[in-house]
């Protein structure tokens, strides 16, 4: 090979180790599934928000360990994870599971998105018991799916807001609320919210429900701990449970037992998220939306 190949080549090789290390990191083990670019064919508007807000991975890790935390506040919710869930044994297995979901319901034709929607109403449909209350609970309650719902939608928008690849108007963040409640929708939430203040509105309404069992704080704790092994990755891993928890309101974090620390977050923890979300977009750009004529 020529000095001039080398010099060409060598970046590209480095690049594509450090996208694969990344994506196994994050437990993205296999390819993103293919994009359904067709307006006619596609379960999500090719063009829309979601695609920008999902194809950020970044963002997205953030976000994602976000919305974890704020949904194990409902002990509903909460108890059919801790009863019928192996997230100890294959915590990465769900983050592949979770991942899939949202490509194919972000990215997928809608064949490909039903179907994707039918294996998890099917899965749901055994998670069924009864909560530490007491009372009965049921993974498919439209009620207990429009907590998920909202809890996982704000994070995952806060999060682009904060951290994202580009900055997203009010315009574009309502736009965000209002495509992906078509997945809540097709799931049975009972009436998702179609704009931000319908959002944060919404997640007003559950407060009087929200608590960390037991269960959650076993949980809690597990995902603030993480899986990864070596010192980098614990460090980068360390960081963005930071992040996500300064995405969250002092009263979720209340609840969750860890403290608000507004001068850490905004000198420490937000510009240093910053930075790491920049160094793993080198090695993992954005998916983009299509563009329409």
């Amino acid at each position: 090979m020529s000095v001039a190949s080398w010099v060409t080549e060598a970046p590209l090789r480095l690049r594509e180790r450090a996208n694969r290390s990344i994506r196994e990191a994050a437990g993205l083990s296999q390819e993103p599934p293919k994009s359904c670019d067709d307006p006619a064919e596609a379960f999500l508007p090719v063009d829309g928000v979601a695609r920008l807000v999902h194809g950020d991975l970044p963002s997205m890790m953030i976000g994602g360990l976000a919305s974890l935390f704020f949904e194990m506040l409902h002990p509903h919710t909460m108890a059919g994870v801790a009863q019928h869930s192996r997230y100890k044994e294959d915590a990465l297995g769900r983050v592949l599971q979770t991942a899939n979901f949202i490509g194919s319901t972000t990215y997928g034709s809608k064949p490909n998105a039903y179907a994707a929607i039918e294996r998890v109403l099917a899965i749901h449909q055994r998670v069924r018991g009864v909560a530490d209350d007491g009372v009965p609970y049921y993974a498919n309650d439209p009620h207990l799916l429009r907590w998920v719902h909202c809890a996982g939608t704000s994070m995952f928008l806060a999060s682009y807001q904060r951290f994202g690849a580009l900055t997203i108007s009010p315009a574009d963040a309502d736009r965000y609320v209002a495509e992906v409640a078509t997945t809540a929708r097709a799931l049975g939430t009972e009436d998702p919210p179609s704009t931000v203040a319908q959002l944060n509105a919404a997640i007003d309404t559950f407060r009087p429900e929200l608590r960390l069992s037991a269960d959650g704080a076993i949980a809690r704790d597990f995902v603030a701990r993480g899986v990864l092994v070596g010192v980098h990755q614990r460090l980068a891993y360390r960081l963005i449970v930071d992040a996500a928890y300064s995405l969250m309101e002092p009263w979720a974090r209340d609840l969750l037992g860890v403290p608000t620390k507004p001068v850490l977050d905004r000198l420490v923890v937000r510009p240093a998220a910053s930075v790491l979300s920049s160094a793993v977009r080198l090695a993992v750009p954005p998916r983009k939306p299509v563009t329409l004529p």
